[in-house]
C-alpha cells in the first residue's frame, strides 16, 4: 500500500507554545500555597499539551489519594480542553458517555486547562481541599500568577 500526500513540499512543521518547567512549577507551588493559606492540604499536578506530567507536588500532610487525583483531574481538563468541573456536568447530563471510562479520566472538579489564546497547552489539577470548587480556586490562583506569561 502506498500513500500519496498532496503537496508534501509545502508541508510545514507545527509551531506551538509549551509550558516551561519554571512556569509549571510556579503554577503548582502557588496553587498549594493558596490552598494552605486557606487551611487546605492539597497536591497539585501540571500536565503539558501531551497530557504528561511536568510537575507534581504533594503538599505537607496531604492524603495519599491527592497526588493521583490531582493528575487525573489535570489530565481530564487537558483531554477535553475544559475545566474538569464542566466534564462533571457533561457526565451528569449524559451518564452513558463512554469518556468517563477512559484511562486517567476523573469526573471531579478541581482542574483548569492552561491556554494561550484558544490553544490548550496543558492543565493544572489540585486535589485535597474539601470540595472541588476550592481545589479549582487554588488552581486558578496558580494560573493567575503566570497570566502574563500565557499571552
Amino acid at each position: 500500500m502506498s500513500v500519496a500526500l498532496a503537496n508534501p513540499a509545502g508541508a510545514q512543521l507545527l509551531n506551538h507554545k509549551d509550558l516551561s518547567l519554571a512556569t509549571a512549577l510556579t503554577i503548582a507551588t502557588t496553587a498549594i500555597e493558596t490552598c494552605k493559606a486557606n487551611g487546605y492540604r492539597v497536591s497539585s499536578t501540571i500536565v503539558g499539551r501531551d497530557g504528561q506530567i511536568i510537575v507534581q507536588l504533594r503538599g505537607d500532610e496531604t492524603g495519599p489519594h491527592t497526588v493521583e487525583n490531582s493528575f487525573k483531574k489535570a489530565y481530564t481538563a487537558r483531554t477535553f480542553r475544559i475545566p474538569s468541573g464542566e466534564f462533571v456536568q457533561r457526565v451528569k447530563d449524559n451518564p452513558t458517555t463512554g469518556a468517563v471510562h477512559l484511562t486517567n479520566i476523573a469526573a471531579a472538579q478541581g482542574a483548569l486547562p492552561i491556554k494561550v489564546g484558544d490553544d490548550v497547552i496543558g492543565a493544572a489539577g489540585v486535589s485535597g481541599a474539601p470540595g472541588g470548587e476550592k481545589d479549582e480556586a487554588c488552581a486558578k490562583a496558580g494560573l493567575d500568577k503566570v497570566a502574563d506569561q500565557l499571552k
